[in-house]
């Protein structure tokens, strides 16, 4: 039943979405069911601003929620576009693979990623979520948020991949204000042994995290004086794709 009212709801945001405004009679017509059905329906898409109701007309019409929904993705379609030629570029100044990735359902979500010609490479990540406390992607989008909103994340038990993963939401909160002032995380060996990454913060208009670039590659070769300039390289590219999304650092 509740898998069936979740395919109606959303076929009222179709039909609204096709028509642009429709009443609750001729809503359950289309649907084929009776009128308080789906006058239900309408009032539970309604307490989430997904429809609202024309005043003057009584009928409904997609609401500002959907707008809402429509620009979360239009930030991270933005994020991917405005980030690849940096992306393309700090891989190629590098020689190590660079990823993108923004908060999703808890986790790091990637959403891009470009690979260099080394012999050894990270493994691609595209499309995949990937532990918050584990990853120098992670870790920067923990600190885009306030410590609070970070220890909700980070309150249970989390899972350790090497000797090296921090499990401990509270140490794990006290490295976010040394990621927030220095703009950059370097995570070695914490999701697989052998894995260094360093990631930056990607921001928005209003100075939000919005999302995170980083660099990754075998600990042997990104260390020392090559995790330095990286380090540089990335941090630079990084701040280049916020100003494109109309970032302005404070003077």
């Amino acid at each position: 039943m509740s898998v069936q009212s979740v395919d109606r709801a959303l076929q009222i945001l179709e039909i609204l979405a096709r028509d642009g405004e429709c009443g609750v009679t001729e809503i359950a017509g289309h649907l084929g069911v009776h009128k308080s059905t789906a006058s239900r329906l309408v009032d539970s898409l309604e307490a989430h601003d997904l429809v609202e109701q024309n005043e003057s007309r009584g009928k409904y019409r997609l609401g500002v929620g959907v707008l809402r929904l429509a620009g979360a993705t239009t930030a991270r379609l933005d994020v991917v576009q405005e980030s690849r030629a940096q992306a393309k570029a700090l891989a190629a100044v590098t020689g190590e693979t660079v990823n993108i990735a923004v908060l999703s359902e808890g986790a790091a979500l990637y959403v891009d990623q470009v690979a260099t010609s080394a012999a050894v490479q990270s493994h691609n990540w595209v499309g995949q979520r990937i532990p918050l406390h584990a990853t120098s992607n992670g870790k920067v989008l923990l600190a885009g948020m306030t410590d609070a909103e970070a220890k909700a994340l980070l309150a249970r038990k989390l899972p350790a991949y090497t000797e090296q993963t921090i499990t401990a939401p509270s140490v794990l909160v006290a490295q976010l204000d040394g990621v927030r002032e220095a703009g950059y995380v370097v995570v070695v060996d914490e999701l697989e042994a052998g894995l260094t990454a360093i990631a930056a913060p990607i921001r928005n208009v209003h100075g939000d995290v919005l999302a995170s670039i980083s660099v990754s590659g075998p600990t042997f070769r990104l260390s020392g004086n090559k995790a330095e300039a990286a380090t540089r390289e990335l941090v630079a590219h990084a701040l280049e794709v916020s100003r494109r999304l109309g970032w302005r650092e404070p003077a």
